[in-house]
């Protein structure tokens, strides 16, 4: 089928929307074309570069009529650095498109008619981040560091990055300048040698702490003691110095193997007046002032009185369920990971809660388990990961019939998706409320209530 367009046609566009991964939307006789900096309500002229059966690709030129919520990015390697998406887009703007995103998913996949509230935005939409994850590579004798290009392996360059901590930012630096003397040469993917393969730094924004973990191809460290004199001579807040050894050819970032090289083996942060354990591994939100916004709103739909029994499914190291528990008669969680349980537990304990049950296994099936043995929600709470909920967990609460079911999401696509299997089982959504935990970028977090008719 031949297409409006084809290569090399120069064209005078109207830039619509934005794509999951930031490029502008144009449509020419119906037909998407794809424009990397383009933004919605810019007309603008581009160059076809590729054309499919069902969408091109376009470079963009020249903008005749820019967007009023335009600007100039910050960052030098914005564009070439696959992190942030959206730095050419005012905050404000941003915060309207992801509004909009969200209150069109829930229409177009989901069939949903429940308002979409103004995102919940931050008052600094910078050096958010607690916790960065370095690559390194060698090249030409020089060593780079900084993050992935945008689908690639290669590193763009750099010595900072404005959504990180200046923790992250001064150890990157220090690590970067001095990782040839210290033994820590850069692995290179493909010669399958070298040592050095991430450095991944953590902070609790309440407490200041920082973890800083080398990831490395061996265990040994054969310049161990100047590895540490540095790293605490930069940063003076390091109160865990970590090393996780990955020896496997993937690009996962961690192994199997982690040990303490120099203070403690965990760091401390609160989310409001809840304290959580953070070792290297454990899952944690990266943007701590939102985690608690996010969980505000969670706390605020179940709507607890202290006499209700809540179910956490996809616990994690039980994050939402503390948060939970300081309303709720008791908190159960069930999460897949033992790991993650074990962690739950020990965060239970430091903090003094005892109303509060976790255990490891699938959802889907635990929680039968717990209605059979007497054990029922009268408020049900989803965190699941961006592919959604799984289907079978779908099935139990609409067989199960929690009268309120609070679904905290990642990924707005999935959540309608599964507010249509519920609405379809039963229930009705009363409200989305979006956060925006990823400034500068193109992803949205949103919490939604949902009530059983």
């Amino acid at each position: 089928m031949k297409t409006p367009v084809t290569k090399n046609d120069r064209l005078t566009v109207h830039i619509e929307d934005l794509t999951h991964d930031g490029a502008g939307v144009a449509k020419v006789d119906g037909y998407p074309l794809f424009i990397q900096g383009g933004l919605p309500n810019e007309t603008a002229e581009v160059h076809v570069l590729k054309t499919l059966k069902n969408y091109g690709f376009a470079k963009l030129k020249n903008i005749i009529e820019p967007s009023p919520y335009r600007v100039d990015a910050p960052c030098p390697v914005f564009g070439e650095c696959g992190g942030c998406q959206l730095q050419h887009l005012s905050y404000e703007g941003q915060l309207a498109w992801k509004e909009n995103m969200v209150r069109n998913v829930m229409k177009r996949i989901g069939k949903i008619d429940a308002p979409v509230l103004p995102v919940k935005g931050m008052e600094k939409s910078w050096e958010y981040r607690n916790k960065s994850q370095i690559p390194f590579a060698l090249e030409d004798g020089q060593v780079l560091s900084g993050f992935y290009q945008s689908k690639s392996h290669r590193i763009a360059d750099t010595n900072t990055c404005l959504i990180q901590s200046d923790e992250a930012d001064r150890l990157m630096r220090a690590v970067k300048e001095h990782a040839l003397e210290l033994d820590l040469i850069p692995y290179n993917e493909e010669t399958k040698k070298g040592q050095l393969r991430h450095l991944v730094v953590r902070k609790g924004r309440a407490t200041k702490e920082v973890m800083v973990v080398l990831v490395t191809k061996h265990a040994k460290l054969s310049k161990k003691d100047a590895i540490i004199e540095l790293i605490r001579e930069v940063e003076p807040n390091v109160t865990s110095i970590m090393q996780n050894v990955n020896n496997r050819n993937t690009n996962v970032i961690f192994g199997d193997e982690t040990n303490t090289v120099w203070g403690k083996s965990v760091i401390e942060d609160l989310i409001g007046d809840v304290r959580f354990e953070i070792s290297a591994r454990s899952f944690y939100q990266v943007n701590p002032v939102q985690t608690e916004v996010l969980y505000k709103q969670a706390l605020d739909y179940a709507q607890l009185s202290g006499t209700e029994t809540v179910i956490d499914a996809y616990c994690g190291i039980g994050t939402i369920s503390l948060f939970l528990a300081q309303q709720a008669k008791q908190v159960l969680g069930v999460e897949i990971v033992p790991q993650a349980i074990e962690d739950a537990k020990r965060n239970a304990e430091l903090n003094g809660f005892t109303n509060t049950y976790f255990e490891a296994g699938p959802a889907e099936e635990v929680i039968p388990k717990w209605y059979k043995e007497g054990k029922k929600a009268d408020v049900l709470v989803v965190d699941p990961p961006r592919k959604g909920c799984d289907e079978a967990l779908l099935t139990t609460i609409i067989e199960q019939r929690p009268k309120r079911v609070v679904y905290v999401s990642c990924n707005p696509a999935t959540l309608a998706r599964d507010l249509r299997i519920l609405e379809d089982g039963g229930y009705k959504t009363m409200e989305v409320q979006p956060v925006d935990m990823f400034p500068q970028t193109t992803h949205v977090e949103a919490v939604a209530i949902i009530l059983l008719t």
